[in-house]
């Protein structure tokens, strides 16, 4: 998918204005650099403008030191609204006999075109502000966890960060997932 030069010119700003603001969350990076990379990547525009569209507030986090690539993150108070209510993955939403949520949280992130945060991005993005105190994310699932019929989810809660798990099929109004996109 591909914005039209306005939606990206609109999403650029927004995202300058984000980046500004929040200065904590990437420092030593220059917006002129961030922009310059997002010019150059329209297909991660699409990326991230969906991870607006669904309530995720992108921002910098940070840069990848091999390639040099801009991480993106959701950096919503909580769980991004538009992307709650979701299973774990297909599987996980196949074997459920009745009550089938809408969609699963990898199949969502595959057509956003992100990845969903493993555990360790979750408590390294959990050190740049308090994320998920009123909700949960789903994150990334070992695969030795997940053939067992399981799935990890991280929230913030006690000035601490908990993973835990919970059945792969299982959904809450306030579980979403958090995502990160390298442009």
């Amino acid at each position: 998918m591909k914005l039209s030069a306005k939606q990206a010119n609109e999403l650029i700003d927004l995202l300058k204005v984000r980046f500004e603001k929040n200065t904590k969350r990437h420092k030593g990076i220059e917006w002129s650099k961030v922009e310059a990379r997002l010019k150059a990547n329209a297909d991660k525009l699409w990326s991230l403008s969906e991870m607006e569209r669904t309530g995720g507030e992108p921002d910098v986090t940070g840069q990848d030191k091999k390639t040099g690539a801009i991480i993106f993150c959701d950096c919503s108070a909580e769980s991004p609204a538009g992307r709650r209510s979701l299973c774990y993955d297909r599987e996980a939403l196949n074997s459920r006999k009745e009550f089938k949520p809408s969609d699963t949280a990898v199949d969502m992130a595959a057509t956003m075109g992100v990845e969903i945060l493993n555990e360790e991005e979750y408590r390294n993005l959990q050190m740049l502000g308090n994320f998920d105190a009123k909700t949960s994310s789903w994150l990334k699932t070992p695969e030795a966890i997940r053939k067992h019929g399981g799935a990890i989810f991280g929230d913030w809660r006690y000035q601490h960060v908990f993973v835990y798990h919970n059945g792969a099929g299982s959904y809450y109004a306030a579980r979403g997932f958090r995502a990160s996109v390298l442009v």
